[in-house]
Formats: C-alpha cells, structure tokens, sequence
C-alpha cells in the first residue's frame, strides 16, 4: 500500500501565507516563444486554488541544464509571460529563489499574487541537494507543494531538501498521478497487464526484472522483442538485437515462469529488407521464417490480436513503449491497433489503463486514444523509476510528514 501523503485537502486556513510549489516549468521554446504548454497547464489546479484561498504563490522550478550558473537563456523569466497567458492572471518574475533580493520582493506581494522564482538550478546546490541552499528556500515560505512529479525521482533542494523544513502536500496534480500509479500497480485490480516497448532491452532491464513479479501478463514489443526472441533461437536475420543479452532476456523469462506472469512475445511479425516507409519488401512473416536480410519492424496482425485477447481478460494495464517502429508507417500498426483496443476497454469501464514515457505519450496521441486512457504520465525518468520499483525522493519526502 502507498504511504499516506498530505494533499491541498488537508491545508487550513492559508489565507496571506507564502507557498512553495515546486512545479515543471521546463517548457520547449523557439525564438522566445513557448512552442508547448503542456507542463504549465498541469500546474494551473493547484496554482488557481492556492491563490483563490488567499496563499502568495510562489513557484519554483528548474529550466534546462545551467550547471549553477546564471545563464540568461535559461532564466525563468522568459517563460513568465507566457504562464501569465495561460493562467489568465498577472504572474510577475522574482529574479533569485533563495536570498533578500527574493525575501524583498516577496515582502511586497498580497493574498492571491502569484510569482514565478529565478530558476532553482543558477544555484549550484540544487542539484547536490544543499542543505544550506534548501533552508535558504523554505525562509521565503510558509508551506511547501510539491507539483511536479516529473521531477520526483531527484533528490534536490528544491524536491527533496526543502519538503522536510516546512509543511509539505502534494498539489493536485502529484496527488492525482500518484493515485493513478497507486492504482496501476501498487493496490491494482487483478490481473494485470504490462506492455513494455523501445528499443533496447538494455535501457529497460530494471523495468521488466521489477514487473514480472508484479504482473500477470507482460507484452514485450520493439527491438525488445527480438532480442527475446533470439534468446528463445529465433534467427531474427538483421533485426535490431542485442545478441550479448540473450542470457540475462532468459533470466527475466526464468523469473516469469517462477512468479506465474505470462510473457507475449510475437508469433508473427512486419518484415522488410530495408527500415522505409511502405518499403516494397515489406511482408508479414512466421517469427520462424524471417530471413537472414529482413529485419522485424513491428508485431503482426494475428499476434496483435491475441493480445487484444490477453487485455480483455484484464482489469488493469500499464504501457510504456510502443510496440514497433511506430514513427513510420506501417509500423505503427500493431501499437495504434492495440492502445485503440486498450482505450475501448478503458471507456467501457473493465479495465484501468495507466501509461507513461515520451514515446508512449506520442504514440497514444498518434492513436487518438490519449484522452481515453485512464491516466497517461507525462513524466520520463520519474514513471520509468517507478516501474523499476524505484523510491522516488521527492514522494519519500512527502510521505515523511508527521
């Protein structure tokens, strides 16, 4: 069961105080301009209701990679405008997140004001998790919130450090990603689903060791997929495989059968002599009959669907990765067909169906079918550490709460 953390529920009267809310303000941008707010309008719950109930706001986040140093082209105040655009509401800029140049111009802000704080990583202690920069933080605050999941796998002054010197919640949007995650695989209804994508078995092999003790099905898809299959004596002719993990792909399959969870592996696959769109050679192939100059690009139609099968059969899913080449048509067949099948179950009410990573988020979106899923996480790092099993700082930290 997940440890009980604090939500926006369980704050009083917050009517003048100052509140720290850690939030992902690290927005794409060309020319100036904001090119995705995504991430700025999953703040606005928790950002709109603090304000309303009287709270100064004042928002912390880091902006692409400065190494501690004050770069102009990272400075948060290039995204200010743009988050007061979306917001609907004045939003002004406070040129440092720690110090009396911040404490000053806090000073002058009332009940309902919003500000978004210099970028938390011009200081080099943010990402070493300083205690002295932390402490120097929560000064300019009364509370903390933390709002930004995607960030949570870090342990920094501003997710980590920070949430045990003052008292700390989860804003609405944490709050609502850690009850979808609770639901997926921390307490979920039975059985369970997993379908992991991409690449490489290498980049996901915390991922998959973690979930064949926690699933009852797991579809493997992608380059992953080969390198399974060949580790089963599958020639999968020139095939993207990692031939050097063959012994570790039957260890994770050993694991499996010991644990009771189902591997799906494909049993007839896309194959072409050449990765192109619509190349002339492309055909549908046995697993047992790719030859030695095709390469698999996707999972074939008689596999997809009995997977679809296997995910009727269940009440939740958990998707990360898609199952072929997706960006290029028509390998993206076999993922568009079963995330349709995956939201049709979803919309329907027999299954939960919680999906993360930025391949996934883009292939589900590529499906039409992201607004049909449960939950869909746009957190990287943090949602791939929580499906290895991993504690993340910043929900440890505010699960520590007295």
């Amino acid at each position: 069961m997940m440890a009980a953390f604090k939500t926006l529920d369980d704050l009083g009267d917050i009517n003048g105080k100052r509140a720290l809310v850690r939030v992902d303000l690290n927005v794409p941008m060309a020319d100036g301009a904001v090119t995705d707010d995504t991430r700025i309008r999953a703040t606005l719950p928790t950002v709109t209701e603090l304000a309303d109930r009287g709270a100064i706001v004042l928002l912390l986040a880091h902006f692409g990679r400065p190494k501690g140093m004050q770069r102009p082209d990272m400075s948060l105040s290039l995204v200010t405008r743009a988050y007061g655009e979306v917001l609907g509401r004045p939003v002004r800029f406070v040129e440092d997140c720690q110090g009396s140049h911040a404490k000053d111009a806090i000073a002058t802000m009332n009940p309902g004001d919003i500000a978004i704080l210099e970028n938390t990583r011009f200081h080099a202690g943010e990402e070493k998790n300083d205690p002295a920069l932390a402490a120097a933080m929560a000064e300019l605050g009364d509370i903390y919130v933390n709002d930004a999941f995607s960030a949570a796998h870090r342990a920094h002054a501003s997710t980590e450090g920070i949430a045990h010197l003052l008292p700390a919640y989860a804003g609405r949007a944490m709050e609502r990603e850690l009850k979808a995650l609770e639901a997926a695989l921390g307490n979920p209804e039975r059985p369970v689903a997993a379908v992991v994508g991409g690449a490489k078995v290498s980049t996901k092999l915390d991922v998959l060791q973690n979930l064949v003790t926690k699933v009852d099905h797991l579809i493997i898809g992608g380059g992953m997929a080969n390198t399974f299959l060949a580790a089963r004596g599958v020639d999968v002719g020139k095939s993207l495989c990692e031939h050097d993990l063959k012994d570790t792909a039957l260890r994770i399959l050993d694991t499996a059968d010991h644990a009771g969870c189902t591997v799906h592996l494909p049993y007839d696959v896309v194959v072409a002599k050449e990765f192109a769109a619509n190349p002339p050679s492309l055909r549908i192939a046995n697993v047992h009959e790719v030859a030695a100059e095709e390469m698999i690009l996707d999972v074939g139609p008689a596999a997809v669907e009995a997977l679809a099968d296997a995910l009727k059969t269940c009440r939740t899913l958990v998707w990360n990765g898609p199952l072929g080449a997706f960006e290029t048509p028509p390998f993206d067949e076999a993922t568009v067909a079963l995330a349709r099948t995956a939201a049709a179950l979803t919309v329907s009410g027999s299954l939960v169906s919680v999906a993360g990573g930025g391949d996934t988020v883009a292939a589900l979106n590529h499906a039409g079918v992201a607004d049909d899923f449960t939950f869909v996480s746009t957190a990287g790092g943090a949602f791939l550490e929580w499906m290895e099993g991993k504690e993340l700082p910043g929900v440890k930290a505010l699960e520590n709460q007295e």
